[in-house]
């Protein structure tokens, strides 16, 4: 039996390296095929890669620009004077309602006349209606009402200017009517 077995391993060997062999022939052929196929396909043209142009060189000289860590120089002393007119807010001084609100959300809705005074009402965009006399203050620009008329109220704002000073610019609010038109 044993004698017998060993040429019945060859035989299965060699059946195997047989199937092998017929295998691997299949797998080059289709290779082959392939690499034939492309061979025979009609060759494209490749565009030439554009021309790079040629860019002229920039020289930085920084010497002529500021230095961004040392200040600014300080106006002289005429633009200084020029800048200060003596007008400025009164910062110290303490807020009053209507100065929490832009001037243009303000409106004037009326008048009353209490104690020979004449106030005028006037409606915040939040709704509240708040009297109003000369001398109090509206509107983010420190604007302070000089006058109140049965049409309108005057006011003088302080606003700053372009050399760092403070200017002053006048403002008036009309009289809307209950439509919410002016009067």
């Amino acid at each position: 039996m044993a004698g017998s077995a060993v040429p019945m391993k060859s035989v299965a060997a060699l059946a195997v390296l047989g199937f092998l062999s017929g295998c691997a022939e299949d797998e080059l052929a289709d290779l082959r095929s392939y690499v034939a196929e492309i061979k025979a396909r009609q060759k494209v043209n490749v565009e030439p890669l554009p021309e790079i142009k040629t860019v002229s060189p920039f020289l930085f000289n920084p010497a002529d620009l500021h230095d961004p860590f040392k200040p600014i120089d300080k106006p002289d002393e005429a633009e200084a004077a020029a800048a200060d007119n003596g007008i400025r807010p009164d910062l110290s001084r303490r807020k009053e309602q209507l100065e929490s609100y832009e001037l243009d959300t303000l409106k004037m809705v009326g008048t009353v006349r209490m104690s020979g005074n004449l106030w005028a009402l006037v409606r915040a965009a939040d709704g509240t209606i708040h009297r109003v006399r000369t001398g109090n203050h509206m509107g983010r620009n420190f604007g302070r009402v000089t006058r109140i008329s049965e049409s309108g109220v005057e006011l003088v704002e302080i606003v700053p200017d372009a050399q760092g000073g403070w200017l002053e610019r006048a403002a008036t609010m009309t009289l809307i009517e209950a439509g919410g038109e002016k009067k």
